[in-house]
């Protein structure tokens, strides 16, 4: 189906667009209102996350706007620069070298090629299984042991976040759903704007009334309050668009919910690598947002269960 002729992907595009042209203007109103160095920071800082939304959402709606193969190589690109910011943060020898070269530039494309195909049974054991008993063989064949299990597992546990975890949301895709035929692409739109809605709106219930810290060793910034409101509030958001999904309002929800729990644990865990690592941010590649991990830190765990629970319960 194309999605220009599909009356519910205009509606639902048009809003999204209507959304990003009003925060805009608020922008532009706060810019030219806002006195003080700390408060010109805030909006400064504001408006070019907003700028950096408008660049995200062509891209993505280009994408999903060109059907399967143009959201597929999307999603293939952003996993590669994900794991090459993953990689950068994590110490690296010379041992690791064939390892490297395997997982960007045959493991990632050769597993989204099994996307692409459509191929469910080997996508979903390539990178959890042959890989990782692949990585490790080549690891050993280098020679270098030093630091060995922990080289290994992380390069391991990078493919797994960025490029498995990742790849289940264009495998949406792929998903044959009874009376939804040709409209998964709805259904990815339905789970990227709830993830990254409910981080905005989990930011937004922070700073204005977040006082408990969930994990202050972690996230500081990451409060009772702003996960209660913002969850609450993307929810709300989901089961609002009920109508682009195979699902009803009360379905929506629960969809909702898991992605947004899911997605505040993703964030939670990328938080602890970069306190860890000693970086605020992943990268800086997106203006205001930091690197592309920052970015889809929550898709990377709400994909997966997301992916998942469509398939088990709608096809």
């Amino acid at each position: 189906m194309n999605l220009l002729h599909d009356v519910q992907a205009r509606w639902f595009f048009g809003g999204v667009l209507g959304l990003l042209a009003v925060a805009s203007v608020i922008g532009a109103i706060l810019a030219r209102t806002t006195r003080g160095e700390k408060g010109l920071a805030v909006v400064a800082n504001l408006n070019a996350r907003i700028r950096a939304w408008w660049l995200m959402a062509g891209f993505f709606f280009v994408a999903v706007i060109s059907g399967g193969t143009g959201s597929i190589v999307l999603f293939a690109i952003m996993s590669f620069l994900a794991l090459r910011e993953f990689i950068t943060l994590t110490p690296t020898g010379r041992g690791d070298q064939r390892a490297l070269f395997w997982a960007f530039f045959i493991i990632t494309p050769a597993h989204y090629y099994f996307v692409w195909t459509e191929w469910y049974g080997f996508f979903s054991i390539f990178i959890p299984v042959y890989v990782c008993m692949w990585l490790p063989i080549c690891n050993a064949m280098a020679g270098d042991t030093k630091d060995f299990l922990a080289r290994t597992a992380k390069v391991q546990w990078g493919l797994l976040v960025c490029v498995y975890f990742v790849s289940c949301a264009p495998a949406l895709l792929t998903l044959k759903i009874p009376g939804y035929e040709g409209q998964n692409a709805k259904l990815l739109c339905f789970l990227v704007v709830v993830a990254q809605m409910s981080d905005v709106l989990q930011y937004v219930w922070g700073k204005l009334c977040g006082r408990t810290p969930i994990a202050p060793h972690v996230s500081p910034s990451k409060t009772v309050e702003g996960f209660a409101g913002g969850v609450a509030s993307a929810v709300a958001l989901g089961a609002a668009l009920w109508w682009i999904t195979p699902f009803n309002p009360w379905q929506a929800a629960l969809m909702a919910l898991a992605i947004c729990v899911m997605g505040f644990f993703g964030g939670l865990v990328m938080s602890a690598i970069k306190r860890d690592r000693g970086v605020k941010d992943f990268g800086a590649m997106i203006e205001g947002h930091g690197g592309m991990l920052d970015r889809i830190d929550s898709l990377c765990f709400a994909a997966p269960l997301f992916f998942h629970l469509v398939r088990f319960f709608y096809t």
